[in-house]
């Protein structure tokens, strides 16, 4: 394993000047954290090939070759860079380059591009110990998996395939049932999906046939309805690769590997509406050709890494949302890792991680990039409603004293160090999760959403100005009433269960809506009389 860090305050002289004029110079430390040896660890990380934190703390992955059977490993790496090889794939189950995805129950999620009962590859579930579970074999008519599935709201996971002529989306849930959800998905799909806050799915196409030749974004219902966000030309990008990521905002953001003013690539924004704005164009002396998506991390900017160009073999950059760029990390001459097509993650050590070629076997690295940004908590579930369990990732949480949904105190079990729960409070509010340990306070990295809940309201009828009790749970913060779609002028919140609203003038008979900044719910129908 090799320990040598790198500090970088300036790849080029003249950012280097303009740095120390503008007072702004920042240090970050690029770090080669462990050196893979192909052949008992698996070797040569490829696009997607995702890392997931687990609930250890620990950063779990996989390869697509090499170990003892040469078909590729599972394996687990510290935050400090030890090393384990938790299973070795063979003929049943081999050649997984997806990465992994992080489950709520505890397990890890990824597919692997061969083997299986048709040979066309299969969706695997792998415990933190390193046992393996096939949960489905797909047929020459499913096409073959490449990204790993995500879990959606739902819980179930979702991905993507593709094959000479078959392009299909799945859902699958975690004991293996499977069902197709589309099979009208753009060809050359390599990038997991996102599934956005409006509960569509999206995703990357680098199609060559139905979009002009570069690619397209798409969009996916959870019944599998498709439609084209956008299609790429080549001024504006070309063969989208990586996954996306979508900002507090609801904008989508996301790389092409070509295209663009150099054709080497952008970084884009995207509205769900389909509205593109290039952000940056790669133009090879400081970046280019990039395969890996983006990472937001908490500082609100983005982190990336590319395949070529810079003094070599690739870079790591920051990105701001309006589209500053800067080079962290250029990979010289590879020793510590060159062609950077994985995309990385933040683990809630405030760290960026990923994965790399190059390296002392030249069988790839795992490096961390520390740009100085403070722990934080992760949250399995960014929404819910009260009284529901929630998962939390992170660090130092022995010893907690309170965690909080918004401005709500929360009861809360401890089971690790590095893991805990929390029930969602009445009194919790549509914000920031936040969990007061003896280091300090931890703040999620994604708001939580307190979903409104109505279960009953009193009387069920009456006259304008009757007074109505509505019951149920989310309530606070509550920023609109309505009966039959007409808004109440009064009304009360008056905890987090109930709210009293008094019957408008114009109300008609309908349901009685309450909105939140959690969103909004209506149930019943109160009668006007």
């Amino acid at each position: 394993m090799l320990q040598r860090k790198l500090l970088v305050v300036g790849l080029f002289a003249i950012g280097f000047l303009l740095s120390m004029a503008s007072g702004n110079l920042s240090a970050q430390t690029y770090t080669d954290l462990h050196d893979f040896n192909c052949a008992t660890e698996g070797c040569q990380p490829s696009n997607p090939q995702l890392l997931a934190q687990g609930r250890d703390g620990n950063l779990y992955g996989d390869m697509a070759g090499g170990g003892p059977s040469h078909l590729g490993t599972v394996f687990l790496v510290t935050p400090l860079g030890i090393a384990t090889t938790l299973y070795d794939f063979d003929s049943s189950s081999r050649d997984s380059m997806s990465g992994l995805t992080f489950g709520t129950d505890g397990n890890f999620y990824g597919t692997t591009w061969g083997g299986g009962a048709y040979e066309n590859g299969t969706v695997f579930k792998a415990s933190p110990s390193g046992t393996l579970t096939t949960l489905h074999n797909f047929a020459s008519s499913e096409g073959r998996p490449v990204a790993p599935p995500i879990q959606g709201k739902d819980n179930s996971l979702y991905g993507v395939t593709y094959g000479p002529n078959h392009y299909t989306a799945y859902k699958i849930s975690t004991t293996g049932a499977y069902k197709t959800v589309s099979s009208s998905i753009s060809p050359y799909v390599e990038a997991p999906l996102l599934q956005a806050t409006d509960g569509n799915f999206y995703g990357p196409s680098v199609s060559t046939n139905v979009d002009g030749g570069c690619g397209s974004i798409f969009r996916m219902s959870a019944t599998g309805k498709v439609s084209t966000v956008y299609s790429f030309d080549i001024t504006h990008g070309c063969n989208p690769v990586g996954p996306l990521v979508q900002d507090a905002k609801g904008y989508l953001y996301g790389t092409t590997w070509s295209g663009g003013s150099f054709d080497l690539g952008v970084v884009f924004r995207l509205t769900t509406k389909g509205m593109l704005t290039v952000l940056h164009d790669f133009d090879g002396t400081t970046g280019g050709e990039p395969l890996a998506g983006l990472v937001l991390a908490t500082d609100g900017n983005f982190y990336g890494c590319t395949t070529t160009s810079g003094m070599q073999g690739g870079v790591v950059f920051k990105i701001t949302a309006t589209g500053n760029y800067t080079v962290l990390y250029d990979s010289g001459d590879g020793r510590y890792g060159w062609g950077f097509s994985p995309t990385p993650m933040q683990h809630t050590n405030g760290k960026i991680y990923g994965l790399a070629e190059g390296g002392t076997y030249d069988d790839g690295v795992l490096y961390s990039l520390d740009v100085g940004l403070a722990p934080f908590v992760k949250l399995m579930t960014t929404e819910g409603n009260v009284g529901q369990i929630v998962q939390i990732l992170g660090q130092g949480f022995t010893g907690t004293t309170s965690v909080k949904f918004g401005t709500g105190s929360a009861s809360f079990t401890v089971a690790s160090d590095t893991y805990m729960t929390a029930k969602v409070p009445a009194s919790g509010t549509t914000g920031y999760v936040t969990v007061t340990t003896p280091s300090g306070i931890l703040k999620s990295s994604h708001t939580f959403k307190v979903l409104p809940v109505i279960t009953s309201f009193t009387p069920t009828g009456g006259p304008v100005g009757t007074k109505v009790t509505i019951t149920g749970s989310g309530f606070i913060g509550a920023t609109k009433v309505t009966f039959g779609g007409v808004t109440a002028i009064s009304y009360t919140v008056r905890s987090g269960t109930q709210i009293t609203a008094t019957v408008p003038t114009g109300a008609k008979t309908g349901n009685i809506a309450v909105t939140t900044p959690g969103g909004s719910v209506s149930k019943g129908t109160f009668t006007l009389s």
